[in-house]
């Protein structure tokens, strides 16, 4: 796995607050060409999706604030177009923290739910997110799909539930050939499931599998966390939830405890899946709690 260390202290910032003193001057933006008129930057935090063209510049995620101004060095280096919409696939700090900056720059879009958890905050163990201000609210909000013909190119916005969070939105640069999955993809790792803000093991299992069936196979995939992807990326990602989770699964039908599940593992195969703030005790965690809570 390349380079995925920032990825996760992201995540850790915004599960743990106390942990929230990473040095944000030492993160670069790293900018790659995707296909068509999409990019890809990396920097710390979830990867942003880029649209450059004539109609101007639009972003899927935005990471952290403190990061705005180098993000925005790294737009100015792709196109010399102003920023005209926002994207956001989840509410997660790690994706919408730069909201608070570009939001008064364009107009932010999101499912209907990422508006909700922004503005009300979330209190639940280990983790206290504060209201976020107005000016990081997405100003346009759907439920089940929108769609952003920009730049040439339908940008095509879908709403999978009960997966990643209740909120969780996959796009779909139509003409590019480019899916952005945001958080219901994590390439090559152990993803992190919300069960707090509406997550579900089974409906990510099953949002992953649904997305596959509408991807060709020559298609470029932007993960929320990780490196850029191709279709084998992504069902190789599938095959490891459809099999750990049928591990945890049968060992839950034969009446094995958390502690006894853990304590057996998931076996050799899924070992290096586990290198990751998601280690393999914590992902076993989650499908058990998932599982049983219903």
């Amino acid at each position: 796995m390349r380079k995925i260390g920032l990825s996760f202290i992201a995540i850790l910032v915004f599960v743990v607050p106390a942990l929230a003193q990473q040095d944000f001057s030492k993160v670069e933006i790293r900018a790659t060409k995707v296909s068509g008129n999409v990019y890809m930057l990396e920097g710390s935090g979830g990867n942003i999706g880029v649209s450059v063209g004539t109609d101007g510049i639009l972003i899927v995620d935005d990471e952290f604030a403190p990061l705005a101004d180098k993000i925005k060095a790294a737009l100015k280096s792709l196109g010399a177009g102003k920023l005209k919409f926002i994207l956001n696939t989840h509410w997660h700090g790690d994706h919408t923290g730069g909201n608070v900056v570009f939001g008064p720059e364009a107009p932010i879009i999101a499912q209907t739910n990422v508006r909700k958890r922004l503005a009300e905050g979330s209190n639940v163990p280990n983790r206290n997110v504060a209201p976020a201000p107005k000016d990081a609210l997405p100003v346009i909000t759907f439920d089940q799909s929108v769609s952003v013909h920009f730049n040439g190119e339908e940008i095509r916005v879908i709403h999978f539930p009960k997966g990643h969070t209740d909120g969780d939105a996959v796009i779909f640069f139509t003409g590019s050939n480019v899916v952005h999955m945001g958080d219901d993809f994590f390439n090559g790792m152990f993803p992190f499931v919300d069960l707090d803000s509406g997550g579900d093991v089974d409906g990510y299992v099953k949002n992953v599998g649904e997305v596959i069936t509408k991807l060709p196979a020559d298609v470029k995939i932007i993960p929320g966390h990780g490196p850029l992807a191709n279709i084998d990326d992504l069902k190789r990602f599938q095959q490891m939830l459809l099999k750990t989770t049928d591990i945890v699964r049968k060992k839950i039908a034969a009446g094995k405890t958390l502690d006894q599940i853990k304590a057996e593992g998931l076996g050799d195969e899924w070992k290096s899946w586990g290198n990751g703030f998601v280690n393999t005790d914590r992902w076993m965690t989650t499908i058990h709690r998932s599982f049983t809570k219903k």
